[in-house]
């Protein structure tokens, strides 16, 4: 059941934007939950979403910004949601099962990155808070959307994975807040939690997977300042980009997820990490720039986040 982490050659690449990946490929009828879907890539992933057919609801922390953001597309729906928030969490989740439909793709795509100490509930880091637990008590409440569609699940991570692995004994950051560390921890977070519900789902038909869309500036970056994008060589002090060839444009930056949502090359699939829109192969030690950490794709590390998280949300649609 489980799939190997390596390469299947997809014919896409890098370059490849999400119209590519979606080309040929008709979404009508089908139904899409974009987290963060109104801003840098999730916005891109909602438009190449809705132009190949698919409804999208994308559920946002700033509903009014994300209609002005969201303005002329077609077969897009907004309601609330704050991922730092369990309550917000339950109350969307809620209020979509109450429509009774089911979902085909849920792409976790929101996420903040390298912010300063910052507390949300009782007391959690909120980049794990966040990007990790958020999305783990949404899933587990839309599974009786999830479920009956044999949708896919999508765990946006980064290459920010190889930053570090989880922080077992001190996974809130309460003794020495490292900002890039705590952002390490919260995408290798992704991953496993892909990794564990591939293995609780795949039997009902459920998949998912954790990715990294590539190198590419967007309001993700909203935390750091000019000068520390300045010193890590990405701009220069007018903010231009030093090395565009380095990064990828939205709608390539786009591209991974669209494709793992989607792609009739993945069926059958799951439970991997991927990048460039093709499975990726394990890290070589001392090469950073590709590939998946061990540490996040480890299936007993998998198994003890998801018991830790369903114990701190409180939710575990697979309990009993």
């Amino acid at each position: 059941m489980s799939t190997a982490q390596h390469k299947i050659g997809s014919g896409f690449g890098a370059r490849s934007t999400a119209d590519d990946v979606l080309s040929g490929i008709d979404l009508s009828g089908k139904l899409a939950i974009v987290t963060g879907g109104y801003s840098g890539l999730g916005l891109e992933t909602t438009r190449a979403l809705t132009k190949a057919g698919a409804r999208v609801v994308v559920p946002a922390r700033r509903p009014d910004t994300a209609r002005e953001a969201l303005q002329g597309l077609d077969g897009v729906e907004v309601d609330e949601l704050d991922l730092g928030d369990l309550e917000s969490v339950r109350g969307f989740a809620e209020r979509f099962l109450a429509s009774g439909r089911t979902v085909d793709f849920v792409i976790d795509n929101a996420g903040i990155m390298a912010c300063p100490e910052t507390r949300v509930g009782p007391g959690w880091e909120a980049q794990f808070a966040t990007n990790h637990l958020g999305h783990f008590a949404l899933v587990n409440r839309l599974w009786p959307a999830i479920e009956p569609g044999g949708a896919r699940v999508v765990s946006v991570s980064s290459r920010g994975h190889h930053q570090s692995g989880i922080h077992w004994d001190d996974i809130h950051w309460r003794h020495g807040y490292d900002k890039w560390d705590a952002y390490g921890q919260a995408k290798t977070a992704n991953v496993l939690f892909a990794v564990h519900l591939d293995k609780l789902g795949a039997d009902r038909g459920v998949r998912a997977f954790a990715l990294h869309p590539g190198g590419i500036l967007t309001p993700l970056q909203r935390h750091l300042p000019r000068e520390e994008m300045v010193e890590r060589g990405w701009i220069d002090e007018q903010g231009n980009l030093l090395h565009p060839e380095a990064f990828k444009t939205p709608e390539q930056g786009a591209a991974t997820q669209v494709w793992a949502a989607t792609s009739p090359q993945l069926d059958g699939m799951g439970g991997v990490y991927l990048e460039d829109c093709d499975i990726a192969e394990l890290a070589v030690e001392g090469e950073e720039r590709s590939g998946v950490k061990d540490w996040a794709v480890d299936p007993a590390q998998a198994a003890r986040l998801w018991e830790l998280s369903a114990e701190l949300t409180g939710v575990d649609a697979f309990a009993g």
